[in-house]
Formats: structure tokens, sequence, C-alpha cells
């Protein structure tokens, strides 16, 4: 297997584990917010939906680095700072989630998840900002997809950002559910936060579905 053909493996089973994921956390949520089952099913059904939401976060943070490989097998330049750059980007974000993931408890984790929301941003502003450059000097004319794809990798982040945002009467409920403390208001608010990702958590299924779909078809080359 050649270095192309592993890192466009790894690319697909990226989305693939990313999307199907996303499904598995959403639809484990709606056990969550069921004031109708029991504590213990309900904080059951939380621990699957957590365990199935590292996959998508891992997804994610790799795969501007397999896809900026698998650019650059395809023929694609990029200068060294920006390669060193992308084999880079990959790790670091990927121990951030992982450190978040598993070391929710420790006292730096509030400053982290701080860090990493504005990285979030920061990621968004910086893709864009290239994606405009590549346009306007057409180091990508040949390759226009490319930029869509970028484009829509930046949308993804957004969206998931709109759901972390949307989420707090979710996550505080979560947290009085393990104390059984929550009230009827409090499992209303959380259907109500569940409600309001819903088109956020539908639209990254669509582009995600969109973006691969570009990545076969290859339009405007």
């Amino acid at each position: 297997m050649t270095p192309y053909e592993l890192t466009l493996l790894l690319h697909i089973l990226l989305f693939c584990y990313w999307l199907g994921g996303d499904v598995g956390v959403f639809y484990s949520s709606n056990f969550v917010v069921n004031g109708n089952l029991t504590q213990e099913t309900r904080l059951t059904a939380a621990k699957i939906m957590l365990g199935c939401d590292l996959i998508p976060k891992i997804c994610m943070s790799l795969m501007l680095t397999v896809g900026g490989l698998l650019s650059h097998y395809m023929g694609v330049e990029h200068p060294t700072w920006q390669l060193i750059g992308i084999l880079l980007l990959g790790p670091i974000w990927l121990s951030m989630v992982l450190v978040l993931h598993f070391r929710h408890s420790a006292s730096f984790i509030p400053r982290l998840t701080t860090v990493d929301f504005y990285f979030r941003w920061g990621m968004i502003a910086a893709i864009l900002a290239s994606c405009i450059y590549a346009y306007s000097t057409g180091r990508l004319e040949n390759n226009t997809w490319l930029l869509v794809k970028l484009a829509g990798f930046a949308f993804l982040i957004f969206c998931g950002l709109m759901i972390r945002i949307n989420l707090k009467d979710f996550g505080a409920t979560y947290v009085k559910i393990m104390q059984q403390s929550e009230t009827e208001v409090d499992n209303q608010k959380m259907q109500m936060s569940l409600k309001k990702v819903k088109p956020w958590v539908v639209t990254i299924w669509l582009v995600l579905i969109a973006e691969a779909a570009i990545g076969i078809t290859k339009p405007w080359s």
C-alpha cells in the first residue's frame, strides 16, 4: 500500500467514524433527556453518549492533517513551514481533545476548555484566511474543489461551537441528575437545549456528506 493509498484509507475512515459516531451521540442523547426514565438508565445513556462523542472529536482533530497530507500526495505543493504546521496540527489538537475527555476533573480543565474554545475560533479564521489567499493568488486554481472542502470544514467547526454554546443547560442538568437533584424544570431546559442543537447536528451530517461527495467527484478542477 502506497503512502497515498494509506492516507486515503485513513481519510475515509475518519469520515465514516465522524458521521457514524455523531449519529450515535445524538440518538443516545434522547434517552438522557427523557425524564420518565430512571436515574440509572439516564446516567447509563449519558456514559454511552459521552463515550461515543469522543470519536467524532478525534476524527475532527485529525481530519485537516490527514486531508493536508492527502492533497500533498495528490500533487498540491505546500511550503515547508506549512507542511510542518499540517503535521503538528493533528497531534496537538488530538492531545487537547483527549486531555479534556479523560482528565475532566483536573483543576486546569476550565482554562483548557477556554483555550480549546478560542482555538476553534482561531482555526475557523485561519482556514478562511488561507482559502481567500489561495483563491486570490490562484494557488489552487486547478483544485478549486479543495477550497470548497476547506471552507466546509471551517463551517463544521462553527457548527460544533454553536452546539457547545447551546448545550449549557444540558450539561448543567446532567450534573444535577448525577446528584439526584434535578427538577422537572431542569428536564425541560435539557430537552429544549437538545432541541436547539438539532438543526446544527443535522447540518453537520449534511455538510459531511457534501464534503465526501466533493472529494469523490472533484468538481471545479
